[in-house]
């Protein structure tokens, strides 16, 4: 029964395990099912926020407790349907293919979208299992709403920055925790005399230094002597300097990388790239922030002749069409174009412009020596399987 083969909406016949992966995985934006699966999960997630939320008023409660309940029910075994199609079809990704079976969901189950899909789920069976009411695991049924973070854009672009930020995050992050350790122990110093209660030590000062440094500023602690007063007027003024940072470094981030893709690049959309495709998962996440992503409407051209070849791309999806002298070739998804400018420094011959709609991803010759230098590896990978491809049909 899971063998068997299914017909697509274009009459093409694939097994089912692989159907179900194309499904929920890399169909997005372009297979009318794999649109259906997606907006029957984001209502779902919303309305299960909605309901946890309306279980908290006792009148509501009371009256439509059972149907809120039976809600729960079906929505916990659509959320674990949908996990178990996940982690049955995990032997379709592209860069898991070379490992055994049971390794490859492993791994695909510890990635951080699969984890937060488990965690949805998990409280509900830990409470039917138990026979105490735990009301602290009911609370995690909130987990659910970051299951739409797998649907935005935006959730995956901050992910991104958070993760490329990291060291500076953390540096600002000791640096907040040095200035909290040296305004607790100034004000220690300076009022522990004059309020006792308030600063007798280092514990109960930095409750301060965090509510003031942090720009909180509740009222119920502060400085009477005039010393240190002063000392707190300080440290407010470095409070806010302190916190800009981090936040700085967010928005920078977070603006360098909206100008660096128009769309979010993912596992599912690079596997749509054969030649991306058979990189194994360390090879992805190397080449993954590299890649700039666009989106290009169709008629438009994406190199013309003469331009300098600075970069290669390759089709996520839609069509590109290329004009050369004597011929015309055009590019499906999972192609790419460009390699031999990029690879050699010359100058494009003829012209590619999108037939379709596009979702192109490119690649910048500096951003392949980075590649190269980092993971020669892989960009020897890129330039044997390049070779082959152009010993079959020569790439403009």
């Amino acid at each position: 029964m899971l063998d068997r083969s299914v017909t697509t909406t274009d009459g093409t016949q694939v097994p089912l395990r692989r159907r179900v992966y194309e499904i929920i995985e890399i169909g997005r934006g372009v297979d009318r099912t794999s649109a259906i699966f997606d907006a029957v999960i984001i209502t779902l997630i919303i309305l299960n926020v909605v309901a946890f939320a309306l279980e908290t008023v006792p009148s509501i409660e009371a009256r439509y407790g059972d149907a809120l309940y039976a809600f729960e029910i079906l929505s916990v075994i659509v959320f674990t349907i949908e996990y178990a199609l996940r982690i049955w079809s995990a032997v379709e990704v592209p860069f898991l293919q070379r490992m055994p079976a049971w390794e490859a969901r492993v791994r695909f189950a510890a990635r951080p979208y699969l984890i937060i899909d488990l965690l949805a789920i998990l409280p509900f069976y830990l409470s039917f299992l138990f026979p105490v009411d735990l009301r602290v695991l009911r609370v995690l049924r909130l987990l659910r709403f970051l299951k739409l973070s797998r649907y935005s854009p935006a959730m995956h672009t901050l992910i991104r920055v958070l993760y490329a930020e990291r060291r500076s995050l953390m540096g600002a992050g000791m640096l907040l925790i040095t200035a909290v350790l040296f305004a607790a122990t100034g004000m220690y110093y300076l009022e522990q005399h004059a309020q006792p209660d308030k600063f007798g030590s280092l514990p109960l000062s930095m409750y301060w230094a965090v509510t003031t440094l942090t720009t909180v500023g509740y009222g119920d602690v502060a400085p009477i002597t005039p010393l240190g007063q002063v000392f707190a007027t300080l440290t407010m003024v470095l409070g806010l300097c302190i916190l800009a940072l981090p936040v700085a470094i967010i928005s920078t981030g977070f603006a360098q990388e909206v100008g660096r893709h128009d769309f979010v690049v993912t596992w599912s959309l690079m596997a749509r790239v054969p030649l991306l495709a058979e990189l194994d998962a360390r090879g992805v996440a190397a080449i993954m922030p590299l890649l700039h992503a666009h989106n290009l409407p169709a008629n438009m051209p994406v190199m013309t002749t003469g331009d300098s070849g600075y970069a290669m791309y390759f089709v996520a999806s839609g069509e590109v069409e290329y004009h050369g002298p004597e011929r015309l070739i055009t590019y499906g998804t999972g192609e790419y174009f460009g390699v031999v400018a990029m690879l050699d420094g010359s100058d494009v011959r003829g012209t590619y412009r999108t037939r379709t709609k596009c979702r192109l991803l490119k690649l910048h010759r500096s951003d392949f020596a980075q590649l190269d230098r980092a993971n020669p590896e892989i960009a020897e990978h890129i330039r044997r399987t390049a070779a082959e491809r152009l010993a079959e049909r020569e790439d403009g």
